[in-house]
């Protein structure tokens, strides 16, 4: 039991023990929520974890090799916990998860049993039913360096280094109007050529869909000079007019588009002098001529 916590090892080899289990989930919007399935609440990391939620976990299978531990969780859906609304939304999608068995009677006394994200989430006559993945589950994602004409890198990440705060690259404002959640028409909105934003991203900052986002497929202006803004596919949140919507200038990977519109050359992550597959099927021939022109 290397590792294993020492004062909840003596507990539990006394034979008599007062012990439970306790799961804190943390989504990408940096939300955290405590359950447990004692029958009162247990704070310890600065996390409430709450009683009453319905939530318990099968058998979790670990393995000591690089085989992906995995189990599964089932829970209530409630006010005041997970909602139905936030699992459709794709609020939960790859939230982290840790899971402790933990001293009840002296919380102090824990172990860390499971670290992992959620996997796919079923949802059945007022319940879920979640799969939990271990970290090793990343490793059976390709990873590398992709040689390609087209920037690998994503507009403001660490490898891309542009800083989405420079003026001229982000709009706040609010919808005028929406369409299914998708096509979104604001104001006249100056200072970005048509099809800036094309590409882009839109982030909900306020209201029911508040932190949700979208990758932007259009970006037109119409005839009034009103701004249009269309999503690849409908935000999983209704989006009321008024709301403050925040979209981000677009980029299309290409080396000139990295240099004229973001005069960020020196980072830009792909290969623009790549022989094409055209150029790589060329072949020897007989003729003099190699202008292009048919022989004769």
């Amino acid at each position: 039991m290397t590792g294993f916590d020492a004062g909840l090892k003596a507990h539990l080899e006394r034979g008599l023990t007062t012990v439970a289990r306790a799961w804190a989930v943390e989504r990408s919007d940096g939300e955290v929520f405590g359950f447990t399935d004692h029958d009162g609440d247990l704070v310890f990391d600065g996390i409430t974890f709450r009683a009453g939620t319905g939530l318990t976990a099968a058998a979790l299978q670990q393995t000591t090799g690089l085989s992906v531990d995995n189990t599964e969780a089932l829970g209530a859906l409630s006010d005041g916990a997970i909602t139905e609304a936030d699992i459709l939304s794709g609020r939960f999608d790859e939230a982290c998860v840790r899971a402790w068995l933990v001293n009840w009677a002296d919380v102090s006394e824990r172990q860390l049993t499971f670290q992992g994200t959620f996997g796919e989430v079923v949802r059945v006559d007022g319940a879920f039913r979640v799969e939990l993945r271990g970290l090793s589950e990343r490793l059976n994602r390709p990873i590398g360096r992709v040689f390609q004409k087209p920037c690998t890198a994503v507009l403001g990440d660490s490898k891309c280094g542009f800083d989405l705060g420079t003026p001229g690259y982000v709009y706040e404002g609010a919808v005028m109007s929406q369409e299914a959640s998708r096509i979104f028409d604001f104001g006249s909105v100056s200072g970005f050529e048509p099809g800036w934003f094309q590409r882009g991203r839109l982030t909900v900052l306020s209201g029911v869909a508040k932190g949700l986002s979208g990758a932007i497929k259009r970006d037109v202006l119409g005839e009034t000079g009103a701004r249009r803004i269309e999503l690849w596919e409908p935000l999983r949140a209704p989006i009321a007019d008024g709301d403050i919507l925040k979209v981000v200038a677009g980029c299309d990977k290409r080396f000139a588009s990295c240099r004229l519109k973001f005069n960020n050359t020196l980072n830009f992550q792909g290969f623009p002098d790549l022989p094409s597959e055209d150029w790589l099927m060329v072949h020897p021939t007989a003729s003099a001529s190699t202008n292009g022109g048919s022989r004769r």
